[in-house]
Parts: structure tokens; sequence; C-alpha cells
């Protein structure tokens, strides 16, 4: 891999309950754990919101891209990111939705530009066939 960019990180505290930042100082969290995972559902982001918005954000990119390449417009294009955390057999593991809504344009369009989206955004290349990934395009 050519490497383009790289984030860095760092979190400290008790893992899911404590504080993360980037490097550069543009992110600085405080983190609380969910009720759902036996935390106090404090008033800080957790891990699994972190990565819906990253997901929906790097999904709207590569959504944005192939649209472009085909000529079609998105105007007014939202994505919808779920991210579940819940039990299996070894352990936890994750879950995406992605409900993609583009206004003006027939539910059949959406779905092929969704469908090519996931073949190149990044965060679905590092996710196929590790996790559950449900993508609904939703007719605007």
């Amino acid at each position: 891999m050519k490497v383009m960019y790289t984030a860095e990180a760092t979190v400290e505290g008790e893992g899911r309950k404590g504080r993360g930042r980037t490097a550069d100082g543009r992110l600085d969290v405080e983190l609380s754990v969910p009720k759902g995972l036996g935390g106090d559902d404090g008033p800080g982001t957790n891990p699994e919101q972190l990565f819906a918005v990253g997901y929906a954000a790097c999904f709207h990119g590569a959504l944005k891209k192939v649209a472009r390449e085909s000529g079609a417009s998105l105007e007014g294009s939202t994505i919808d990111a779920k991210v579940s955390i819940g039990s299996v057999e070894d352990g936890l593991s994750l879950a995406v939705e992605l409900n993609v809504t583009v206004p003006g344009k027939p539910q059949e369009e959406v779905q092929k530009l969704v469908e090519a989206a996931h073949q190149v955004c990044p965060y679905s290349r590092a996710t196929r066939g590790n996790i559950e990934v449900t993508l609904n395009a939703v007719a605007g």
C-alpha cells in the first residue's frame, strides 16, 4: 500500500471510559460506556459512535465518487449509519447498517450507486467478510 495519510490518536483512562485525542488536536473527546454495555451512559462518546461517523463519511465520499464517474447528481444525499455491538459465540462483534438517501432519484438507481460505492469505500473493504454490513437505498 502506498500510504497517502495516517491518522494518529491516543486513548487514556479505562479504555472505553477515558479520553481520546488525535495527535493534531482536531479531535479531543471524552469516552463513556453505554448502559447496554454495563456503563453509566456518561456524557462522552463511544467507539461505535465514532465508527458510525467515520464509516458514513467515508461511504458518502465513495458514493459521490462513483456518482461523478457515472454522471449522476447526488444533491441532498445523506448517509445514516447504525453501528451495533453484540455478543457472538467467541466474544463481541459489530454490525453496520447504512441507509443511503438521495432525493429525487429512483430507488433502483440509488441501489446501483450504493453497490458501486460499497466496492470502492475503504471502510467497506476493511469490513468485508469480517462483520455484517447492511446497505439500504432509500428513494428520495
